[in-house]
């Protein structure tokens, strides 16, 4: 709401215009208020009511005997209008408001004293009601009858009375008087608004001649909220007479600076005007200013919208005073330029409002991903807790899977589902502590740290920073980022993040940071502690058909400057693509094929080939060439078992194969680049089958004479782990009884010297590669079947899966007929 001068030359005619019916006695119907926005005139017998609705002011008070329009939004405000025309008397309580906002404002926000003023038009404009109104008494408010709109008081008045015996009286009202001629030459306005007063009132009401004084100024709202507040004429009087002598030396200033007088003028309210229009003929004249002062006025410009912490306040202020009196040419004058810069380029308490609908996340995640719904889940679990509490901070996720499984596109989603900025930065072979913490600005081109440049560029305090490749950071003679980033994950640490370069504390506890990794064991122990890990594993056949079609042919058709419709690749197509040329866990080889067909295809469309152009399973090698993978079956055969294992790129299947070489003395040799662990696997099965061969229906002369050879395919890559220990004792064992296993099976499991299989890690990874290698039967340990149940139903679909906790019930799965 604002209360309008009436020196606008519409808003004099309405006041002329009201002056006359209060002359003439005009009286118009109070039925016909807002329709034609005329209402009764005010009789000053008429006893003012002890309950008023009340308006917030939101700009300055208004004063008793004040006579102006003010403009009120219309929905929040007019049921209040109607209400106090409803009463009969036409009063209204005018009371300024602490905040900017009077449609916000609560009770609390009122100031203790108003105006009762009486409604004498009011007139719809569009969304605005404009309303002319009359100051009649100041009041108090006594007790709140509502504290909701519409607002109602009970008021204590305070009626004016005779000050003929008051002697000082004389001196002040002579004081304000001559204040106010001082005022009339300098601006014109200034006498249309006391020929006004005049025809209402004379100088012999010190009372009303305080108020009209206070009224014609441009102090403050605090100001002129005090002038109302006091009662005491002597003190009102004076207070005036202050902000009067005030207004005078404005208005002189103005007229100085209007006349380009070159002087130095002491006060503040003079050096304010003097430097206004000092820009506003440098403005209009084209004038550039010298680089010093552009500069000091942009950093100083900057700060206006910035909630600073008194630190960083402090430094900005003693920085602007260094570069004010450094030498334009000197090298520290563009360090200190360039460390401002920085500061004033931060959004020192800005920050984004967090979307936590789950609904929307849900639907966000699931337009940019097909599949992946236990990490979708996972994602949504922690938007809810973020939920609950009101906002998502002080969260490092930690997202682990194959390459090419969405990680990164999982985090950019997220973001997206909360509505906040995103940035991402890797930290693959990172090897300087200064890119996690910034340079000493002592140094030629320091910089600050990729946090604060990522704050920098995000423009909230609150983004969403995805830290890639965080089990790939280096270490070197520079420093350790692994450690420099455990001050930055660290809740109980960030919110005072102290970067070398700004040597400022800048609050990053509001930031939600989100890591990818291939693999945990590269990351240091402190730092995977700091991180909560939501695993993505790799995608089954049909979800890489989902994704492909939509998601990965509609990017890959807008790179190649396609149409829709112009290339079609048939269902069947992409499942040959997937089985036969992007055998992987995730589907990044799966998209450039998909973008080679595509390119091949607009090499046909400028050949003169008409689309659309169709892509079917027989057409595969003519765009990709001989397929990459070739279907094989598991290898059977005795001592031949089929493993599942865990790999960076996801689950594979291991055909373990062992052979008797000769009887000339007992032996074992493992081949296939084992690693230690994997050895020592090895070792137990041999001694736990050797020990109970006779039991498990093998020959007990058998491990005394033979050398046997165990090997692991592929002999070019490096194999470790626990989890192969019941497929090597089985391979073992098929070996000695001769026998080869009763049906095609894939198994996983540790194996103890007393034959206890122990569960093993990446359930859903091995269990993915048996669906991709066609095994429909797995054997898992029994502590994993809480695993295996965890996983979807489409992955489970279809597979049958034995549970064991010892090696005697693998070997009737795979050994039904078992010799005596």
């Amino acid at each position: 709401m604002c209360v309008m001068r009436p020196q606008c030359s519409s808003l004099m005619r309405q006041a002329e215009y009201e002056e006359k019916s209060l002359e003439d006695g005009v009286v118009a119907e109070a039925g016909e208020l807002i329709e034609k926005g005329e209402t009764a005139l005010a009789r000053p017998s008429e006893v003012l009511p002890g309950v008023l609705h009340i308006l917030p002011l939101a700009n300055r008070p208004f004063f008793p005997a004040q006579i102006a329009p003010i403009v009120l939004d219309q929905d929040p405000w007019q049921r209040t209008v109607e209400a106090a025309i409803e009463s009969g008397q036409h009063i209204i309580g005018l009371v300024l408001v602490r905040n900017d906002e009077p449609v916000q404002a609560r009770a609390d926000d009122f100031c203790h004293m108003g105006t009762a003023s009486r409604i004498h038009k009011v007139v719809k404009v569009e969304d605005k009601l404009q309303i002319f109104v009359e100051g009649l008494q100041r009041f108090r408010i006594d007790e709140w009858v509502s504290r909701e709109r519409p607002f109602v008081v009970r008021a204590q008045y305070f009626p004016e009375t005779s000050y003929k015996e008051v002697t000082e009286l004389k001196a002040y009202t002579v004081a304000v008087i001559n204040t106010i001629k001082e005022l009339l030459p300098l601006n014109p306005l200034y006498g249309e608004e006391l020929k006004l007063f005049l025809n209402r009132f004379g100088p012999e009401e010190p009372s009303r001649l305080a108020d009209f004084a206070a009224s014609l100024t441009t102090s403050s709202k605090t100001e002129l909220q005090q002038v109302l507040e006091t009662v005491h004429i002597l003190d009102r009087l004076e207070k005036v007479l202050v902000l009067l002598k005030n207004e005078v030396e404005v208005a002189k200033a103005q007229m100085h600076i209007h006349k380009q007088v070159e002087q130095s003028i002491e006060t503040r309210q003079r050096e304010f005007f003097l430097r206004e229009q000092l820009k506003a003929i440098q403005k209009e004249l084209g004038i550039a200013k010298d680089d010093r002062t552009a500069e000091l006025e942009r950093f100083d410009a900057r700060r206006k919208d910035m909630v600073l912490p008194e630190e960083a306040s402090k430094r900005i202020d003693e920085e602007v005073q260094k570069l004010s009196v450094l030498e334009l040419g000197s090298p520290e004058y563009a360090v200190t330029r360039n460390y401002l810069d920085w500061l004033t380029l931060l959004p020192w308490g800005k920050y984004s409002k967090d979307n936590l609908d789950l609904e929307h996340a849900r639907a966000v995640l699931d337009r940019d991903h097909d599949g992946l719904e236990d990490v979708k889940q996972r994602i949504v679990e922690f938007l809810a807790v973020g939920a609950m509490k009101g906002a998502v901070a002080g969260s490092i996720l930690l997202l682990v899977g194959p390459p090419g499984v969405g990680k990164t596109s999982v985090g950019r989603s997220v973001a997206a589902a909360l509505g906040r900025q995103f940035y991402r930065f890797s930290l693959g072979g990172m090897r300087d502590e200064a890119e996690i913490k910034g340079h000493r600005r002592t140094y030629i081109g320091a910089m600050p740290g990729k946090f604060i440049q990522a704050i920098k560029q995000a423009t909230t305090a609150n983004p969403v920073i995805m830290l890639d490749e965080i089990d790939k950071i280096g270490l070197s003679f520079r420093g350790d980022p692994a450690s420099a980033l455990l001050e930055v994950l660290d809740p109980e640490q960030n919110r005072d993040f102290l970067d070398h370069y700004l040597d400022v504390r800048f609050d990053l506890s509001k930031v939600l940071f989100i890591a990818t990794a291939n693999q945990l064991d590269t990351i240091p122990a402190p730092l995977l502690d700091r991180m909560e890990v939501i695993r993505l594993s790799g995608y089954i056949t049909s979800e890489k058909i989902d994704i492909a079609r939509h998601h990965l042919i509609p990017r890959q058709l807008l790179k190649a400057g396609l149409k829709r419709g112009q290339l079609r690749i048939d269902k069947n197509a992409i499942r040959e693509i997937i089985e036969r040329y992007a055998r992987e866990a995730g589907v990044r080889e799966l998209e450039k094929r998909i973008g080679a067909i595509a390119r091949k295809v607009v090499v046909k469309m400028l050949g003169g080939q008409q689309p659309p152009i169709r892509v079917g399973v027989k057409d595969l090698q003519q765009y990709l060439g001989k397929p990459v993978f070739r279907f094989e079956r598991p290898l059977t055969g005795v001592g031949i078992v089929t493993g599942l294992a865990w790999t960076p790129m996801g689950g594979a299947t291991l055909d373990v194969e062992a052979t008797r070489v000769h009887e000339n003395t007992r032996g074992l040799k493992l081949t296939g680049q084992l690693g230690e662990v994997m050895k020592e696997s090895a070792e137990i099965a041999y001694s736990y089958i050797s020990a109970h061969a006779e039991e498990f229906g093998a020959s007990v002369s058998f491990f005394e004479r033979a050398f046997i050879h165990l090997h692991v395919p592929a002999g070019a890559t490096p194999k470790d782990g626990p989890s192969a220990g019941i497929t090597m004792a089985t391979a073992l064992l098929s070996l000695a009884r001769g026998s080869k296993p009763a049906r095609a099976l894939a198994m996983t499991g540790e194996l103890t010297l007393t034959g206890q299989v122990l569960p093993v890690g990446g359930i859903k990874e091995k269990v993915i590669a048996a669906r991709r290698a066609r095994l429909s039967e797995l054997v898992l340990p029994a502590a994993n079947r809480g695993d295996f149940e965890d996983l979807s139903e489409h992955i489970r679909k279809g597979l049958q899966a034995h549970f064991v906790s010892h090696f005697g019930q693998v070997v009737p799965l795979v050994f039904p007929t078992r010799k005596a």
